[in-house]
C-alpha cells in the first residue's frame, strides 16, 4: 500500500505531501485528522533527480532538503518582492531571511543535484532543467524592478493566473524599437513640459509630476487597450500631483490653453466671482479642474475613447466613490423595466492615488469595500498609486503602520505589482497585466508606482530643510527620460544626441504656443458651465386618480407560487389596499411608492440605495419582499407592467462618505434618473460632510458638474437621544447659496409624493435636494394624504394654516415652523383656544420661499407678532437662517421671535421623559397671549427661551 500511494506522488505533489509531511512532525495539529491518520503509517521515500519516488536501491535525496527547496521556491514566490530593487534612489530593499536558501539549510550545490519539478506549476519549472536553474529564473522574476505581492489572493484561479502571467512574462520583456522610441518622445513631451512650467511660470504651482513621470505612459497604455476592447468610456479620478500633465498628454489638453491658465489671474487661484444671475459661479484652481475629451491615440487615428477625468479637491481620496458611481451609471441600460441591465465593458474606472492619501483617508478602505458589491461593483477599477515615498514633509514611518503604501488592498484581495518608476518597460508590463486581470476576472487590481518627488509637495516648498539626504540623492538622480534615452542609445534605437535634438523641437514648439496661445484659446474644453437661471416655478406634478389607482394595483399584486410574509402582507393590503380607505388616507412609504411608480411609467429610471433602504429603517418601505418559504426576493417596482424605465434599490454597506458619493458620482453620469441616497438617522450624514462640502453642495459652483442627488435624512426630536434626533438641518442651510441646493422640511405624504416628481421633472435645471425625512410622521394620521392630493395637488413650498384663514381677521399672532414640530403645535390642547393664532409651516427652506411668505402675511391683516418656532436648539435648526429673511420681509412693522431650546452643544437630549416636558413647554409657550410681557415668557424657564433681537 506504502508503494502505490508512493507512485501517486511525484514532482510538485511529492514536494507539497513532503511539506506537509514536515509541518505534521513538528505539529502533528497542524493538519487535519485524515492527513494526520495517514502520516502516521507513512514514511517519506527517497527522491529520485526526476522527482519521482525512487527505487530502493537508487541514489536518493534528503528528503528536508527536498522540502526546504519546495519552501524556499514557495518563498521567494510570495515575498520577492521584498528583496526587489523597487526605490529608484537606490534605498536598500527590507529583505527576507526565508529568501536566502541557508534559512532552509540548503546551498546552491543541493539546488543544482535536485529536479527543477521541485518548482510547481508555472512555466519556469517546466523550462529548466535543475532546481538551481528554475530558482535563478525565480528570482530574477520576482526581486528585480517589480514586485509580484499576490500572497494575500486567495481564489485559487486567479493566484494561477498571476502566478502564470508572471513567470511566462507575456506581459513584459524588452520593447520592440519602434515602441521603444515611441515611449522616448511621449517621455520628452511629459518633462520638457514640467521644465518649461517650471521656468516660464516660476513660482506657480502646479504639482508636478517628475519623479513619477511613466504614469502618464501607463494611463496611455490602459485608454489604448480600453479602445482595443471597445470599451467607449475611460471614468478616471486623480488628486492635483501630475493633473497638468494628464490633461496634456493623456486628454490632449492644447498647450496653450494650459498655458493661458497660468496667465490669466481669474482663472488662478484667486478665482474671481462671476456676474452670473445669483453669483453662483466661483471656479476652482487650475489643478482641480475636471474635462471630458476625445482621447486620439497617436499609433490608432481613428482610435477614440471618452475620457472623463473627474473634478477634484484638495480632499485626495474623496473623488474614489464620485468616480466609481460615474462608471457604475455609463455601465447600465435603465432604458426599460425591470432592474437595470449593466454592460462592465461600457466603461473603465481608473484612480490615480498618492501613497500618504491611500493608507491615510479612510474613504479609501471605504470605496474598496464596494469594489465587489452588487449595487456598487463596476468591473473592476485600476488604482494606481503615484508613490512619492513622501507625504508633504511626513515620512512613511510617519504616515503608515504598513511596509507598503499598498497594503490596505490587500485586506479587499486585490494583486499588488510594486515597480521601480525608473524602468519604463517594467511600469508597461504592470499595465499590461492590470488591465488583463480586469478582463479576465472583473476585480480590482493595484499598481504601486515607485518613484519620488522632484520638488516640495509644491513648487515653492524647500524639500532639502526636511529631507536633506533624500533631496540630495534626487538633485543628482537623473529623469527617467535621461535614463530611457542612454538605454536606446546602447541599444542603437537612437544615435548619440537624438534624444536631446527630441527635447529642444519640443521645447521649441512650446514656447512658439506660448508667445501666440490665441489659436487654442477660442474654445474652452474644461467643464466650467455657469449655472443655469434659478428656479422660479414648480412643474405640474399631479397625476391622474385613474393612473394612481392602476399602479397601486400593480404595486400590491405578487407572483404565482410567491408565498409573502402573512403579516406583513396583511398590513399592506390594509393600509395601502384602498386608497383613502381603512388604512387612513395615504401615508409616506405608500406615497413615495405611488411617486416611483408614477416616474417609472413617465419613463423616468429610479435608483434609491442607503442603509437598510430596501425594508426602510422604520419598517416602512418594504420594496423589496421575501418568499416566506424560500428566501426568494421580489421587486414590485421592478414588475409594473406600465413602467417604461429602469428601478433599482440596494442595501448599502454601513459608509456613509463613500456611499453618499458613490451616488453623487452616479447621479453626475445619469441626468435622466432620479438618484436617492437614504441614510438610516439623519445625522449619520455627518460622516459624510467633507462630500457633502467638498462635491454635493459646491461641485456646480466650482467646476459646473451637475447633479439631482437626492438625500433623504431622517430628522425629527422624539426623545431618541442626541444621535437619533439631528440630520444638522442647519449645517445645509449654511452651505445654501446662489441655489446651489434645494432643502426641504416636509409634513405630508403628498408634499412628499410631489417633492419627488418636481425633482425628477427638472432636466436642465437640476440642483441636490435635501430632504429632513420624517421618523414619527411616516405613519402620523396628520401627515397622510388624500388621493386628490395626488391628484390634483401640486408642490407648495409654504403650507398656510387654512382652519385659520377662515377666522383671518381676528388673527393677531402667526407661527411660522417647519417639520415635525408643526403636529406638537396644532395637536394640542392649547390650539383651539388659541383663536388669534395661525400656524404656518415652511416646507421649502431654501431657495427661501419670499414670494410665499409675502403671500401668507398679506391674508392677515391684523397681525401683531411673528413667531418662529423650532424643535431644535437655537443654535441649531432654521432659526439662524430664517430671522434675518423673515425680518427683512416685514420689516419694521411686525416683530419676529423666537420660541424654542436655549443653545446647547449638543443636538438633544438623553432623557425622554425631559424631552417630553421640554416640548410641552415650549408648544404652551407658542400659544402664550401676546399681551404677556415678552421677558415675563422668556423667564418662565430656559426651555421657553425667545430671542426678540438677533441671534448671535
Amino acid at each position: 500500500m506504502q508503494r502505490e500511494t508512493e507512485s501517486q506522488f511525484f514532482g510538485p505533489n511529492l514536494g507539497y505531501v513532503l511539506e506537509l509531511y514536515e509541518s505534521y512532525r513538528e505539529d502533528p495539529g497542524s493538519v487535519d485528522e485524515r492527513t494526520r491518520e495517514f502520516f502516521e503509517s507513512w514514511s517519506p521515500p527517497r527522491v529520485g533527480f526526476n522527482g519521482q519516488a525512487a527505487p530502493e536501491a537508487a541514489a536518493s535525496v534528503d528528503v528536508e532538503k527536498v522540502v526546504g527547496a519546495s519552501k524556499y521556491v514557495r518563498h521567494v514566490r510570495d515575498f520577492g518582492h521584498m528583496a526587489a530593487q523597487l526605490d529608484p534612489l537606490g534605498s536598500e530593499p527590507p529583505g527576507d531571511p526565508t529568501l536566502d536558501p541557508g534559512f532552509y539549510r540548503i546551498s546552491e550545490e543541493d539546488l543544482e543535484t535536485l529536479p527543477a519539478e521541485i518548482v510547481p506549476g508555472g512555466p519556469i519549472g517546466e523550462r529548466s532543467s535543475t532546481a538551481r536553474e528554475a530558482v535563478e529564473e525565480l528570482r530574477r522574476v520576482y526581486c528585480k524592478t517589480t514586485g509580484y505581492d499576490f500572497g494575500h489572493v486567495h481564489n485559487p484561479k486567479e493566484r494561477f493566473w498571476l502566478r502564470e502571467a508572471v513567470e511566462s512574462e507575456r506581459f513584459g520583456g524588452k520593447m520592440e524599437d519602434e515602441d521603444a522610441l515611441r515611449l522616448l518622445k511621449q517621455l520628452t513631451r511629459i518633462d520638457t513640459f514640467e521644465k518649461f512650467l517650471h521656468k516660464t511660470f516660476l513660482g506657480q504651482k502646479r504639482f508636478s509630476v517628475e519623479g513619477n513621470d511613466m504614469v502618464v505612459p501607463m494611463l496611455n497604455t490602459l485608454i489604448r487597450y480600453a479602445a482595443d476592447s471597445e470599451i467607449p468610456e475611460v471614468v478616471m479620478g486623480m488628486a492635483h500631483r501630475g493633473r497638468l500633465n494628464v490633461l496634456a498628454h493623456v486628454l490632449n489638453k492644447p498647450y496653450g490653453k494650459i498655458f493661458g491658465e497660468f496667465q490669466q489671474p481669474d482663472r488662478g487661484e484667486s478665482s474671481s466671482v462671476s456676474e452670473s444671475p445669483g453669483g453662483g459661479w466661483v471656479g476652482d484652481v487650475k489643478y482641480h479642474l475636471g474635462i471630458r475629451d476625445f482621447h486620439l491615440d497617436e499609433q490608432e487615428a481613428d482610435q477614440k475613447v471618452l475620457i472623463n477625468l473627474a473634478p477634484n479637491p484638495s480632499h485626495l481620496e474623496h473623488v474614489n466613490p464620485v468616480v466609481e458611481g460615474m462608471a457604475r451609471a455609463a455601465q447600465e441600460d435603465r432604458t426599460a423595466a425591470g432592474p437595470p441591465r449593466q454592460e462592465k465593458h461600457a466603461s473603465l474606472p481608473v484612480l490615480l492615488h498618492g501613497d500618504a492619501a491611500f493608507p491615510g483617508e479612510g474613504v479609501s478602505a471605504e470605496t474598496l469595500n464596494l469594489s465587489r458589491l452588487p449595487g456598487y461593483q463596476t468591473g473592476g477599477t485600476i488604482h494606481i498609486i503615484t508613490n512619492n515615498q513622501l507625504g508633504f514633509t511626513t515620512e512613511r514611518q510617519d504616515a503608515r503602520s504598513t511596509t507598503y503604501a499598498s497594503d490596505l488592498a490587500k485586506g479587499f484581495e486585490i494583486p499588488v505589482v510594486h515597480v521601480n518608476a525608473d524602468d519604463p518597460e517594467a511600469c508597461i508590463a504592470a499595465t499590461r497585466m492590470a488591465y488583463a486581470y480586469r478582463e479576465e476576472f472583473g476585480k480590482d487590481f493595484l499598481i504601486d508606482l515607485i518613484g519620488y518627488r522632484r520638488f516640495g509637495h509644491n513648487e515653492g516648498d524647500e524639500p532639502a530643510y526636511t529631507q536633506p539626504l533624500m533631496y540630495r540623492k534626487i538633485s543628482e538622480h537623473p529623469t527617467v527620460r535621461e535614463l530611457w534615452a542612454e538605454e536606446l542609445e546602447r541599444r542603437g534605437v537612437v544615435e548619440e544626441g537624438e534624444a536631446d535634438r527630441l527635447v529642444k523641437e519640443t521645447l521649441d514648439r512650446m514656447s512658439e504656443v506660448h508667445k501666440d496661445p490665441s489659436d487654442d484659446l477660442e474654445e474652452e474644453d474644461v467643464v466650467t458651465d455657469q449655472p443655469r437661471t434659478p428656479l422660479v416655478e414648480v412643474p405640474e406634478t399631479a397625476v391622474s386618480a385613474e393612473r394612481l389607482a392602476a399602479l397601486n394595483e400593480a404595486l400590491l399584486e405578487r407572483p404565482e407560487g410567491f408565498t409573502p410574509n402573512s403579516k406583513l402582507d396583511r398590513l399592506m393590503q390594509k393600509s395601502r389596499g384602498e386608497m383613502n380607505g381603512s388604512g387612513g388616507g395615504i401615508d409616506w412609504a405608500h406615497a413615495e411608492a405611488l411617486a416611483f411608480a408614477s416616474l417609472l411609467e413617465d419613463g423616468t429610471p429610479v435608483r434609491i440605495t442607503g442603509q437598510d433602504t430596501e425594508r426602510g429603517t422604520f419598517s416602512q418601505r418594504h420594496a423589496v419582499l421575501y418568499d416566506a418559504e424560500t428566501d426568494e426576493r421580489y421587486v414590485p417596482l421592478q414588475n409594473l407592467p406600465q413602467a417604461k424605465a429602469s428601478f433599482s434599490i440596494y442595501n448599502s454597506p454601513l459608509s456613509e462618505i463613500a456611499v453618499m458619493g458613490f451616488e453623487y458620482g452616479y447621479s453626475v453620469n445619469s441626468g435622466d434618473t432620479l438618484v436617492l441616497w437614504e441614510a438610516q438617522y439623519g445625522d449619520f450624514a455627518n460622516v459624510g460632510q467633507p462630500m457633502i462640502d467638498q462635491f454635493i453642495v459646491s461641485g456646480q459652483a466650482k467646476w459646473g458638474q451637475t447633479s439631482g442627488l437626492v438625500l433623504l435624512l431622517p430628522h425629527g426630536y422624539e426623545g431618541q437621544g442626541p444621535e437619533h434626533s439631528s440630520a444638522r438641518l442647519e449645517r445645509f442651510l449654511q452651505l445654501a447659496g446662489g441655489e446651489n441646493i434645494r432643502v426641504a422640511n416636509l409634513t405630508t405624504a403628498a408634499q412628499y409624493f410631489h417633492l419627488l416628481r418636481a425633482q425628477a421633472a427638472l432636466k436642465e435645471n437640476k440642483r441636490p435636494l435635501i430632504i429632513m425625512a420624517p421618523k414619527s410622521l411616516l405613519r402620523h394620521p396628520m401627515a397622510a394624504s388624500t388621493l386628490e392630493d395626488l391628484s390634483e395637488g401640486i408642490f407648495r413650498p409654504v403650507l398656510d394654516d387654512e382652519e385659520a384663514r377662515e377666522r383671518s381677521g381676528s388673527v393677531e399672532r402667526l407661527i411660522f415652523c417647519s417639520g415635525k414640530v408643526y403636529t406638537e403645535l396644532v395637536g394640542s390642547e392649547y390650539r383651539e383656544e388659541a383663536t388669534d393664532t395661525a400656524v404656518a409651516r415652511i416646507e421649502l427652506l431654501y431657495p427661501f420661499p419670499e414670494e410665499q411668505i409675502r403671500e401668507v402675511l398679506e391674508g392677515y391683516d391684523n397681525l401683531r407678532e411673528i413667531i418662529w418656532v423650532q424643535e431644535e436648539p437655537k443654535n441649531m435648526g432654521a432659526w439662524s437662517f430664517v430671522e434675518p429673511r423673515l425680518r427683512e420681509i416685514v420689516g419694521d412693522d411686525l416683530p419676529v421671535h423666537y420660541v424654542g431650546k436655549p443653545a446647547r452643544p449638543s443636538p438633544a437630549q438623553g432623557s425622554a421623559k425631559f424631552h417630553k416636558q421640554e416640548h410641552a413647554s415650549i408648544v404652551e409657550s407658542a400659544f402664550a397671549s401676546v399681551e404677556k410681557d415678552l421677558d415675563e415668557r422668556e423667564g418662565v424657564e430656559e426651555t421657553r427661551a425667545r430671542a426678540s433681537t438677533p441671534s448671535d
